[in-house]
């Protein structure tokens, strides 16, 4: 019931007290807020204050974001945040909202977050008298015949007034005339309705016609009124009037019905004969507005068919008024009413609202995280309005319904920013109508990064190789990390750590840059410094807490010659004589010149040469060995005196060299040289006994040199029999491989520490000799061969596999440091006397005047440094071999007496 301050006007203000209902005690989401106001109201008036109604706290309205949600197209009401008022926002015209129903409510909700809350709002559109009542025509003619008895009615056309309530048509009055009179009737939908009643016999002689005037009013205040001309024409007499079978007849079509579909069929009697007995079926003036255009009549027949679009939605119920005449003179009319009931049909789509979505969502938002709000709305009535919502299969979300029409998207499963950064969810809703129909909306929900992921690397370890003497500054390797995450979390800081209990390598030598990971030396590297390091590659990631990922890294330094050799004997700038009796056979060992190369490998191979001799057919001297012998018998045309000079070449590349200077004295055969020997003997005597242990010494060494030789050849051909399969491989253009039948013996050094070597191959020309670098144990994956130092020689490499694919029975590699050991460096020692040939004490045998500073100690052989590969042992020379000692050297690690400086 309409308050009646409101319909007598008596509301100035325009606000309406909002009536706050509860309708669930504990559960906010469901109540609902009531408000009443009048249609009309300018924009911006105040409909009520929901914040206090709801009992919300006015400060945080703007942080948890209050709005209006609503399913029509427009949206009428506002709420103002900084007050919560909620005002009108569009024009509020009830006739066009609700039509002729009694009753206008706009529903709307109210949101509002953190928490997420849903208000119900129902706002009451009350009617004003803001439309006249209307006729359908200017004018009413209407034919009544003087044979009409009193008490006939007439019925007129109908007035239609908008408007609800009071202010809607309530009366009809009529001008004031002496035959008829005005009665008003009721339809059974309250509506008002005139018909004209004759009370007194109409005379065609005395009155042929009426003019009369039909008045519709309205209950409103003021009252509106509308007239309608209504002219009266006096006919003759036809006295009897058509008849319908039925009153009232009742069809039911669907809504969808396609045009000129049959609805109902009247009909009509009449008992006269002729002209006056024939029907003629219209509509009568009673019709609401818009019958004419759903629906057409025959004239003849009465078949009533569809001639519009029905809509259940708009009208479910259709009233149709009927009447029936025939064509006599004074026509005489019958009425009756059709009820069609529009049958619902499913032809309207479900409508999805998404309101509140929460992206983007962090990958570790637990499960049930509220992502978005949906509101569904079908227009159909029944099983066709009734709606679910789904999403995906497989898909990390679900939907809940708290509320009728009303869906929580929520998470099922843990999310993943790596994996699926970005959802697009496709959300079906779907009626339950036949056929369904659906409707599909998409809402996008991006996933924010946590830092979850700690760098990562294709390698945990890296094996670096670079010549020495490189360019400062340089880069020597480039780190491949990545970290999967968002790029503030994946944002990586490279640092240089360092291994062992040695520290200050990384400020003294290397550095890394901390943005993109490359590493550079700082200085020229030095083989004879330092020839391994290893340092640890600490990289972190930008997150919150921080991860971390450490790699190592090994930096291998390469030898080059850069050391030209060096003169242990002579001693340089000191002066040495060997005697030379005349007389000695060819083959007699004169003495040997020792030096030594800092370099490894074949770098530190040195031969040597005789330059700048007086006779030259008088001397030789060994290519490798640097022992001096005499040619042919010393003579007596033989100069006294004479100069040799040796020239000592390293094999590197460019060669480098240098010279000793050794003077030979040839002497007489006299008394004074005899006495120099203890046994009393004669020296050529003496010297032949010499000779003779010498040559049986050479003799013993080159048959086990032999042996040895032909061991390697047959190991080294089994091994390649085994590994065929190996060498046939492809490898990098980078690294040279030498094939293994080039290899015919092998030479190692001892300057490098155990776990550092080099294993040394050689063909018969040590000049062409390719060596094979490797460090034990380690891997060297590709990546660290491409991150190898392209400058360096690549003769240097050969390609190493890994240890997991080495072919069973790999070579053990040899120590490459084959320079000379303390014990066998020149100089005097009292202990040197245990290692002779058979003269004097700590002597070669040749004589007591070659001096103490000659020994046997003094002289390495070569022979000593032959391996056979794949073992630690070396062969000792025949002097070892005799006083059943080991070879001086082994295995150990030997430090260098002297280092060259660097340029």
């Amino acid at each position: 019931m309409v308050p009646e301050a409101w319909r007598s006007g008596l509301v100035s203000t325009g606000r309406v007290v909002g009536v706050l209902l509860l309708l669930g005690a504990l559960n906010k989401a469901s109540t609902v807020i009531h408000y009443e106001i009048l249609e009309e109201r300018e924009k911006g008036f105040a409909v009520g204050n929901v914040v206090a109604n709801l009992d919300l706290d006015l400060g945080s309205l703007s942080a948890r974001r209050l709005r209006v949600v609503s399913g029509a197209s427009r949206r009428f009401f506002e709420v103002n945040r900084e007050t919560g008022e909620m005002f009108v926002n569009d024009r509020l015209d009830r006739e066009e909202l609700c039509g002729t129903l009694p009753s206008c409510t706009v529903t709307l909700e109210l949101v509002v977050e953190n928490p997420l809350e849903l208000f119900s709002v129902e706002v009451v559109i009350q009617d004003i008298n803001d439309n006249n009542p209307a006729f359908p025509t200017q004018e009413m003619k209407l034919e009544v015949s003087e044979a009409v008895a009193p008490g006939t009615r007439f019925p007129l056309e109908s007035a239609h007034d908008p408007d609800v309530g009071s202010n809607s048509l309530q009366t009809y009055e009529l001008s004031r005339n002496e035959y008829f009179a005005l009665r008003v009737q009721t339809r059974e939908d309250s509506t008002k309705y005139a018909e004209l009643v004759l009370e007194r016999a109409l005379d065609r002689e005395r009155e042929p016609s009426l003019q009369l005037v039909l008045t519709a009013l309205d209950g409103g205040t003021p009252a509106l009124s509308a007239s309608l001309p209504v002219h009266i024409t006096v006919l003759d007499a036809n006295d009897n009037a058509p008849v319908f079978n039925q009153s009232l007849y009742r069809a039911r079509v669907l809504e969808d019905a396609p045009s000129g579909t049959r609805v109902v069929q009247v009909l009509a009697t009449d008992l006269d004969e002729g002209p006056n007995g024939e029907i003629i079926y219209s509509f009568g003036s009673h019709n609401r507005a818009g019958v004419r255009e759903l629906f057409a009549l025959d004239l003849v027949t009465g078949m009533l068919t569809i001639k519009g679009r029905l809509d259940f939605e708009d009208t479910k119920l259709h009233e149709i008024y009927i009447q029936a005449k025939d064509k006599g003179a004074s026509p005489e009319g019958a009425h009756c009413k059709v009820l069609v009931e529009v049958v619902d049909v499913n032809d309207n789509a479900p409508e999805i609202t998404v309101t509140s979505v929460y992206s983007p969502v962090p990958e570790d938002a637990p499960l049930g995280t509220v992502i978005a709000l949906l509101s569904v709305t079908d227009l159909d009535a029944g099983e066709n309005g009734l709606v679910t919502c789904e999403v995906p299969p497989g898909l990390p979300f679900s939907l809940t319904s708290s509320l009728k029409n009303y869906f929580t998207l929520k998470t099922s499963a843990d999310l993943d920013r790596e994996t699926v950064p970005e959802y697009n969810l496709s959300i079906t809703a779907r009626d339950a109508g036949t056929p369904s129909l659906s409707a599909l909306t998409i809402v996008r929900v991006q996933v924010s990064d946590i830092n979850d992921n700690p760098p990562q690397s294709s390698q945990s370890s890296y094996d670096v190789y670079i010549e020495e003497n490189n360019l400062p500054g340089a880069p020597i390797l480039n780190l491949s990390v990545w970290d999967p995450d968002a790029p503030q979390n994946a944002r990586l800081s490279f640092f240089l750590l360092e291994q062992g209990a040695e520290t200050g390598l990384v400020g003294r030598y290397f550095t890394i840059n901390r943005d993109n990971g490359i590493v550079s030396s700082l200085v020229p590297l030095d083989y004879e410094d330092r020839r391994e390091f290893e340092l640890t590659a600490h990289i972190s990631d930008g997150g919150t807490p921080v991860l971390a990922t450490n790699i190592s890294v090994n930096i291998f330094v390469t030898d080059r010659n850069d050391n030209a050799p060096q003169v242990l004997y002579p001693r340089p700038g000191g002066s040495s004589v060997e005697m030379l009796p005349r007389g000695t056979s060819a083959g007699h060992l004169v003495s040997r010149v020792v030096g030594w190369d800092a370099d490894a490998g074949h770098n530190a191979w040195l031969s040597y040469s005789l330059l700048g001799a007086p006779n030259q057919s008088l001397f030789a001297i060994g290519l490798h060995t640097g022992q001096i012998s005499t040619a042919r018998p010393v003579q007596d045309t033989d100069s006294p005196r004479q100069t040799l000079t040796v020239l000592i070449k390293d094999n590197g590349e460019p060669s480098l060299s240098t010279t000793a200077t050794l003077t030979v004295s040839v002497t007489e055969d006299s008394p004074e040289a005899r006495a120099e020997f203890p046994s009393g003997s004669a020296p050529r005597e003496q010297n032949k006994n010499l000779t003779f242990y010498l040559l049986l010494s050479l003799i013993l060494v080159s048959v086990g040199f032999v042996v040895t030789v032909f061991g390697v050849i047959i190991f080294k051909v089994y091994k390649w029999k085994q590994s065929r399969d190996l060498y046939r491989a492809p490898v990098s253009s980078l690294y040279r491989t030498p094939g293994p039948s080039l290899h015919a013996d092998a030479v190692r050094g001892g300057l490098m520490s155990p776990h550092l070597y080099h294993q040394v191959y050689l063909t018969t020309d040590s000049r062409r000799s390719d060596p094979l670098l490797k460090k034990p144990g380690a891997a060297s994956p590709l990546a660290s061969r491409q991150n190898t130092l392209r400058s360096c020689d690549p003769v240097f490499y050969r390609q190493v596999l890994g240890a997991e694919s080495a072919p069973p029975g790999q070579q053990a590699p040899p120590n490459t440091d084959w320079r000379f050991s303390q014990a066998q460096r020149p100089g005097t020692s009292a202990a040197d006397g245990s290692s002779t040939l058979g003269g004097g004490a700590g002597t070669m045998g040749l004589s007591a005047r070659y001096g103490p500073q000659f020994t046997l100690q003094h002289v390495p052989d070569y022979r000593q440094n032959v391996y056979i590969p794949g073992s630690n042992a070396t062969l000792t020379n025949a002097a070892g071999k005799r006083d059943g000692k080991a070879a001086a050297g082994g295995n150990g690690n030997k430090k260098k007496s002297g280092k060259k400086e660097k340029k």
